[in-house]
Formats: C-alpha cells, sequence, structure tokens
C-alpha cells in the first residue's frame, strides 16, 4: 500500500505556497492558513478543483489561476520509486492510498495502473487519511489474509493502519525506504 504524494511523486507542498508568496507577493503565514481552511474540503472532494482555484483567487486577487494551476502540476513529478512499481507488482500487490485530487495526478497513476490493485484517491471517495473510513475503504480492495505493508510520508497516517494489523513504514526523503521495501519483498 503506497502513498502518492512523497511516496512516488514529489509533494507540491509547502514549495507552492512559497512560490506563490514570491511570485505574487503574499503573506506565507496567510496562503498556509488558507491551506489549512480549505485542506479537507479539497481532499475529501466537497469542492472541485475550479472551485478550489476561484477560493484561492477570490481570496489572493493578486493570483493568476492558470498560472497557479501550471504552477502547481509542475511540482507534481514521479520520484524515483515509482519506476519500481512494475517490478514490485511481480512480488505484492500494489494499492495506492492518497490525499490528492485525481486531476493532479493522473499523469503519474495512469501509467502505472497496469501494475496496481486499486487506487484510492482522497477527492474520489469522499474521505482522507488519517479518518478511518478511508482505510476501510482500501482495505476492501486487500486480500484478506495477507500482509499489508502501508508506505506514506506522514506518521500521521499510521495509527489507524497499525490498530488494523498493517505494517507501516515511514518514507524518507532520500528514499532509503525503496531498499526497505525490497527487503520486504525479497525484490
Amino acid at each position: 500500500m503506497l502513498d502518492v504524494a512523497g511516496v512516488i511523486a514529489a509533494n507540491f507542498s509547502p514549495q507552492f505556497w512559497q512560490e506563490l508568496t514570491s511570485r505574487y507577493e503574499i503573506p506565507y503565514d496567510s496562503l498556509v492558513h488558507f491551506k489549512h481552511e480549505i485542506r479537507v474540503k479539497l481532499w475529501t472532494g466537497v469542492i472541485s478543483e475550479d472551485e478550489f482555484w476561484n477560493e484561492l483567487t477570490s481570496s489572493f486577487p493578486t493570483i493568476d489561476k492558470d498560472d497557479a494551476r501550471q504552477l502547481l502540476l509542475s511540482e507534481i513529478t514521479p520520484l524515483p520509486a515509482a519506476n519500481e512499481i512494475p517490478r514490485w507488482s511481480k512480488y505484492a500487490n500494489i494499492h495506492l492510498l492518497s490525499n490528492h485530487r485525481v486531476e493532479w495526478i493522473e499523469h503519474i497513476v495512469t501509467p502505472l495502473k497496469p501494475y496496481l490493485r486499486s487506487v484510492t484517491i482522497s477527492s474520489a471517495v469522499g474521505c482522507c487519511k488519517p479518518d478511518a473510513a478511508i482505510y476501510t475503504l482500501v482495505e476492501q480492495h486487500c486480500e484478506q489474509q495477507g500482509f499489508i505493508l502501508f508506505v506514506d510520508d506522514q506518521t500521521k497516517n499510521f495509527y489507524d493502519p497499525v490498530l488494523r494489523g498493517w505494517t507501516t513504514l515511514l518514507a524518507d526523503e532520500q528514499g532509503d525506504w525503496v531498499k526497505q521495501v525490497n527487503r520486504y519483498l525479497r525484490a
């Protein structure tokens, strides 16, 4: 079970927010406050992507919506671990579980779909990590008797998986976690 942002794709935050600060001369604290206020609505699909951009540009009128969207998408690039998924899929059932917008990561996920058993993205399913509901949803795609290794870049997302008996692994920025996955898989 792999997260997307910070695991197989670069995390756009905080770089995106810092770049908006410098491009549009907006106080960083104001953008961070906006981000925290809108987070759950964005990740759970309560608001659409377009509504997110409209709220952002309404709150900060100097931001050019198209420029900001291009900037965000340019920040979401594959990490080296994405290249491991085809090989890993020979040894394990690979599932993605991510707090994200489908629209923002489809360019990363689509080429990997032949190697994935399931893709659970918060904006599509209406709940997000660390809420137990999203783990219940993704667990329905897993084989009941199997060992589950959950890789995420945020320890706050491990509480419920540990209660479920999953093994958790923190994805470090250096990518050393990939070696640990290879050891688990004996790949």
